[in-house]
């Protein structure tokens, strides 16, 4: 049975199949705005890496995971502090804070949660960027999965886009990062949630399943 790991990233335990293709944008920013970013994903990192670091490094970031964090990290940057993966999980820590914190959300032109737009309705103080756009990659349009294998898929896109060219077989045993993702998936699909929203944990999940 393999493992199929569809993701930007990659694991040397399953074959991985980069789901997605990634153009940054760069927008003008003026950083002096704000007191500290809000990044939900590596690619908004990679987005600020083409900008002049000493305009926004001092700028701490709150981020959705341990991944996000990471990625801003590698900048140089601090990180105000850290999600559980999910953005819904942000807005209690977005409302530790006075509403008139100046918040800049990196985000992509597609989102898969609400949760910037629910904190701005409550009077929180956040502008947006948009500082890359994704689509559906060729390698997740041509690849051959059969029947019986293992499906991790890391991102609501990830699941999107296999559905666009592919059918999930009852077979298949389907793990999932979070519950954002496995929203998406067709509702008689059955799945496993990994314990945490990364990589490895999804990799564990897997190997549990080959015993």
């Amino acid at each position: 049975m393999n493992t199929y790991l569809f993701s930007i990233s990659s694991h040397p335990d399953a074959i991985s199949i980069n789901s997605l293709s990634i153009k940054l944008l760069q927008p003008k920013i003026d950083f002096s705005n704000y007191d500290y970013f809000i990044i939900t994903s590596k690619q908004a990192s990679k987005s600020l890496g083409q900008y002049e670091k000493e305009k926004y490094i001092t700028i701490p970031a709150l981020c959705v995971s341990s991944q996000s964090a990471l990625s801003y990290e590698n900048l140089g940057g601090d990180v105000l502090g850290i999600g559980a993966g999910y953005g819904d999980n942000l807005i209690a820590k977005i409302k530790e804070f006075p509403k008139n914190t100046k918040w800049l959300y990196l985000r992509a032109k597609v989102v898969a949660s609400d949760f910037v737009e629910l904190c701005k309705e409550d009077g929180y103080n956040i502008d947006e960027e948009l500082m890359y756009e994704s689509g559906c990659s060729s390698a997740i349009s041509e690849v051959e999965v059969e029947d019986d294998s293992i499906l991790i898929f890391t991102s609501p896109s990830s699941v999107k886009c296999f559905l666009k060219n592919h059918l999930m077989s009852p077979k298949s045993k389907i793990i999932v990062i979070g519950k954002t993702t496995a929203s998406v998936l067709p509702r008689n699909i059955e799945y496993v949630i990994s314990k945490d929203t990364t990589i490895e944990s999804c990799i564990v999940e897997s190997k549990n399943l080959l015993q």
